[in-house]
């Protein structure tokens, strides 16, 4: 069975994509069948007349993933906003969570591990009725939360580390990313507050502009980090 894990945030823009991308890269250069989706990509912008996902491109791409664009994306969306806001925005169907896990089960049968990329964090919704969270109880997933390590993300952390607990979600921990060029005071303490704070673990920090570090990933993926 395919080991699987869903790679979300306290907010957007946190560097989802990116820490997706760098685990897909590393796993899959160690000789394993990485899976990746996206469920739902927002802000997409047409070319060709074809709603373009960027972020599921740069995982299909980070991943060397063999398999389709419309299944590591099946929904896409022109707005900039939640997909069930989106959805109603644009006029197009909602996701489907069935469908989400139908497609999902087939791309981790032909995987070792998957790697699933939300939108902003747990409570954003997929529909009106159900958010990420629901999604990644449905799947199984095993939830890594993106930080900005900025201020105010100690509150937005244990926020979602709470609702995380509150909805039974397993969590591997938390990631701090520097999303600033300049490095503030607050940057340079919320490891160690939040390390007083919560019990659940730092995996570890993304530099600004900088590579993830083989330490990071290998605390993500375990025993799937081969060197």
């Amino acid at each position: 069975m395919a080991r699987r894990f869903l790679i979300t945030g306290t907010d957007t823009g946190v560097g989802k994509t990116v820490l997706g991308c760098a685990l897909g890269f590393a796993l899959q250069a160690r000789g394993l069948r990485v899976g990746v989706m996206k469920p739902a990509e927002t802000g997409c912008e047409s070319q060709d007349g074809e709603l373009q996902p960027a972020d599921a491109i740069a995982l299909k791409l980070a991943s060397a993933s063999s398999e389709s664009l419309d299944l590591i994306c099946p929904y896409r969306y022109r707005s900039p906003l939640a997909p069930a806001a989106a959805a109603d925005l644009d006029s197009q169907p909602p996701p489907n969570l069935d469908r989400i896990g139908e497609i999902f089960d087939q791309i981790a049968s032909r995987a070792d591990v998957v790697l699933v990329e939300g939108a902003g964090g747990l409570t954003v919704p997929l529909t009106w009725h159900a958010n990420y969270a629901d999604l990644a109880n449905q799947l199984d997933l095993t939830a890594v939360v993106v930080v900005a390590n900025r201020l105010g993300c100690i509150n937005t952390t244990l926020l979602t580390l709470d609702y995380a607990a509150h909805r039974n979600q397993k969590i591997a921990g938390y990631v701090l990313n520097d999303v600033d060029a300049a490095e503030s005071l607050a940057a340079r303490t919320n490891l160690n507050s939040l390390g007083k704070l919560t019990k659940v673990p730092c995996l570890g920090t993304i530099g600004w502009k900088e590579p993830v570090s083989k330490v990071l990933i290998r605390q993500i993926a375990g025993d799937l980090f081969r060197e």
